[in-house]
């Protein structure tokens, strides 16, 4: 044969070696299925081994990343292979951070793979249905009762707020102008906080007030001393004011008078008040006798614990120890009657006593020992012209 023909039976033969060595090497591979990050797809390989197929791939590995079946199994025709890439995920629960790596798909499937549970008051972020991305945070707000009072009215709610301002927009209740509460609005909130909601109001209230009028006395000379008589009788007046009152949860706090007016004078009263003195003796068959009768006697001093030596018409008992001086009731003796008391004598009715009422006297002697023998008894008095 000629050289041509000898370069083409060579080139012939390469050619066929060659297919036939890529059939060879094609139709002894292994078809495996494999799940990459959910994503299905069905692969030839020559690899032995599962990590071999994933350096295939040209994937690298995390001790973290979930591998089914594991990294050193044997690869096998149609077999089925499921690889989940971890993602580094932040979880923050109050002031504790944690690192952790997870396969999970979701932010519930994550809590579910770390065994945290969760209250129906507690709080996550972002949802639990967020999907898990690399480097996300997940905030875990464990919800704690708290006491609040609202105007007063007090209930336990609960709450993840981390401030009263946050609390009380979680709870819906809106501060008014004049509101307070306490703690303030910055304040961080926990178990053992009580918020206090202090509902304030300004209100305005008018009322009518009396005017007390003033006794004015007037001395007068004619009057016997001790006597008093009405000249014109007293009116109160009245005034209207109109205060600004401030209200905590329904009470009142404060009151300020903003303006009054006077809607009526008063008219004050007028007593004249007598200042004739009478001779405190009476000498003996000087008058006669007009009306007598029998009363129930006692006898005093002026030397008693508290008394001030004085009578009910100014008469010093102290001053003058031998005058004769009785203390009566002014509805049955009128003050300043001059009388005659069996086995007392003359005298003046002068004094008056809480204790003597009706058809009693009170006779006075200088010492407490007459006083004492005089003792109780019933005489006759006789009353004088």
């Amino acid at each position: 044969m000629s050289k041509k023909k000898w370069m083409i039976i060579i080139a012939s033969f390469v050619v066929f070696s060659a297919a036939v060595g890529f059939l060879f090497y094609e139709t002894t591979k292994k078809t495996v299925a494999i799940t990459l990050d959910g994503q299905e797809e069905t692969i030839k390989t020559h690899a032995t081994t599962v990590k071999e197929i994933f350096a295939e791939l040209d994937i690298s590995l995390h001790s973290e990343d979930y591998v089914s079946p594991s990294e050193n199994t044997k690869v096998k025709n149609n077999q089925k292979i499921v690889w989940k890439p971890a993602k580094q995920v932040q979880m923050v629960q109050g002031n504790e951070k944690k690192q952790i790596w997870t396969t999970a798909k979701t932010v519930e499937a994550f809590l579910k793979e770390q065994n945290i549970s969760l209250s129906e008051h507690d709080k996550v972020q972002p949802t639990v249905d967020t999907k898990v991305k690399h480097n996300l945070i997940v905030q875990i707000d464990r919800a704690f009762s708290v006491t609040v009072l609202d105007g007063g009215a007090e209930k336990q709610v609960w709450s993840t707020s981390t401030t009263v301002a946050d609390f009380l927009l979680q709870q819906g209740i809106t501060l008014n102008e004049l509101d307070r509460v306490e703690p303030s609005l910055e304040e961080q909130v926990n178990e053992k906080t009580k918020v206090n909601v202090i509902r304030v109001e300004k209100v305005t209230d008018v009322v009518e007030e009396p005017i007390k009028f003033a006794v004015v006395t007037k001395k007068d000379h004619t009057l016997a001393k001790g006597t008093e008589k009405t000249i014109s009788s007293g009116q109160e007046g009245l005034v209207k004011k109109e205060y600004e009152v401030i209200l905590e949860n329904g009470e009142e706090v404060s009151r300020k008078l903003l303006r009054e007016s006077t809607m009526k004078e008063k008219r004050d009263k007028v007593v004249a008040v007598g200042t004739k003195t009478t001779t405190q003796t009476v000498s003996r068959g000087s008058v006669n006798a007009v009306k007598e009768f029998y009363v129930s006697s006692t006898a005093y001093t002026a030397n008693c614990n508290g008394c001030s030596g004085r009578t009910a018409t100014g008469f010093n008992l102290k001053a003058n120890p031998n005058a004769k001086i009785i203390a009566v009731d002014p509805s049955v003796i009128p003050l300043g009657t001059k009388v005659f008391v069996e086995g007392y004598g003359y005298a003046i009715a002068a004094d008056t006593g809480s204790a003597i009422k009706g058809n009693k006297i009170d006779v006075f002697f200088a010492s407490k020992s007459d006083a004492y023998r005089w003792g109780r008894k019933k005489v006759l008095i006789k009353i004088l012209e």
